[in-house]
């Protein structure tokens, strides 16, 4: 994750499956309200589907599935986040984007084998913020598979 020079960084705070996540500012490019999608049939894996983003097409990933958890209907808080993923724009679903927030790289704890296993690689730590936990993620590592990176070929 980028670092400002005073040893905080800045996230973008979300919520999915009732739990509290950051990812650095720097990859995300928007936050945009659920719009109309497109299913794209035999789709890979956890992409959901594409939008049409002013006249480009981008393909949409749904991180409740990508991370295992149980897949709801998106509601009137629900968000789309556009994050630059390699130099490619994908869309990401979240329940709710509720702040950007600085925290202090002193409130970060990494994480162990205890609380993530091989296939969480992309979890980078654990926040400590006020009485809350922040799961920091790199979205760079949870978005790189075989499956994003056919739908982002298909949609180009």
């Amino acid at each position: 994750m980028a670092e400002q020079g005073d040893g905080v960084r800045q996230l973008v705070v979300f919520e999915l499956a009732n739990e509290v996540y950051g990812i650095n500012i720097g990859t995300v490019r928007e936050i945009i309200r659920m719009q109309t999608v497109t299913y794209v049939p035999d789709s890979p894996g956890f992409v959901e589907c594409v939008i049409n983003l002013r006249g480009r097409v981008i393909p949409v990933v749904d991180l409740r599935k990508r991370f295992g958890l149980p897949v709801t209907d998106a509601t009137n808080e629900s968000r789309v986040l556009v994050v630059d993923i390699s130099g490619d724009d994908i869309g990401v679903i979240v329940d709710a984007v509720t702040e950007v927030q600085r925290i202090s790289e002193d409130s970060i704890e990494p994480t162990t084998t205890l609380v993530t296993t091989e296939d969480s690689y992309y979890i980078e730590g654990i926040a400590k913020v006020d009485d809350q936990l922040l799961i920091l993620l790199d979205l760079e590592k949870a978005l790189d598979s075989t499956d994003v990176r056919t739908a982002v070929a298909a949609a180009a």
